[in-house]
């Protein structure tokens, strides 16, 4: 049983749910050394505080260590396939089937923390920065996301995402989003292209009321925003961005499993 120094180490519960998605050691190279139960612990530590590589505590692996293996689970689909796997997971044990047919999609504008690809002025927000698109399904688990310049608008952004989407999801059925994604155009594309039927969730006037199905998505960038690493975007590579919230994707998922 290993003693947790920081709050965000694993439980051991929580490492037996994603010890067996950890990707093996390559064949025929040198034996694996490093615990990998503390390079992920020290991804859930920058996770969670929001440090800078530099400061990564001695107690965890090397950082060029910690960062080797964190940017080839981001390049390999390492990353995402671990956030499918343990979604599937949670969704069975919800009583739900492992795949989903139906989405909610939004976007956060968040600013940069220093210089960065694909950067832009988001108008509505008066913002410079980026757009986090997510699409998550109706227990507000993630299914995709796309980190693009925060000056393109909402429907354009919702293309990409889509776009990286539904080949993975071909049971999706229905798509809830908010008034920004108004149109008939992109409507009409969404059910063209994909066979969706595209939902515009409007909020009302003038008084506080939970809109039934935006309340989910709202809901998960609230849990995002718990992580400090997503207080703002620190990266400089927009897949790097999109590491980190499915990093906080897996943290939120195994956490429910142990």
């Amino acid at each position: 049983m290993n003693v947790r120094r920081y709050y965000s180490d694993l439980t051991d519960k929580e490492w037996s749910a994603i010890q067996p998605l950890i990707p093996p050691a390559k064949a025929g190279g040198r034996p694996r050394t490093t615990d990998m139960r503390e390079v992920v612990n020290a991804l859930k530590y920058m996770l969670r505080t929001g440090c800078q590589w530099s400061y990564l505590p001695k107690e965890f692996p090397p950082k060029s260590t910690v960062y080797e293996y964190y940017s080839q689970w981001r390049d390999d689909g390492s990353l995402e396939d671990m956030t499918r796997i343990l979604r599937e997971k949670v969704r069975v044990n919800a009583g739900r089937n492992d795949q989903p047919s139906a989405a909610i999609v939004d976007s956060q504008t968040v600013k940069n923390a220093g210089p960065a690809e694909d950067t832009g002025y988001d108008g509505g927000k008066k913002t410079k920065g980026r757009k986090r698109h997510i699409a998550v399904d109706i227990l507000g688990l993630l299914l995709c996301v796309v980190v693009h310049s925060g000056g393109i608008q909402d429907r354009a952004g919702a293309k990409l995402l889509l776009v990286r989407m539904m080949p993975k999801f071909p049971g999706i059925q229905l798509m809830w989003a908010d008034g920004g994604y108004t149109g008939d155009t992109f409507k009409d594309w969404v059910m063209h292209w994909f066979g969706v039927i595209w939902k515009v969730v409007k909020h009302p006037r003038k008084v506080f009321k939970i809109v039934k199905f935006r309340w989910i998505v709202e809901r998960t960038f609230g849990w995002m925003n718990h992580e400090r690493r997503l207080s703002k975007d620190y990266e400089y590579l927009a897949k790097s961005s999109e590491a980190w919230v499915q990093l906080a994707a897996i943290n939120m998922m195994v956490r429910r499993l142990g």
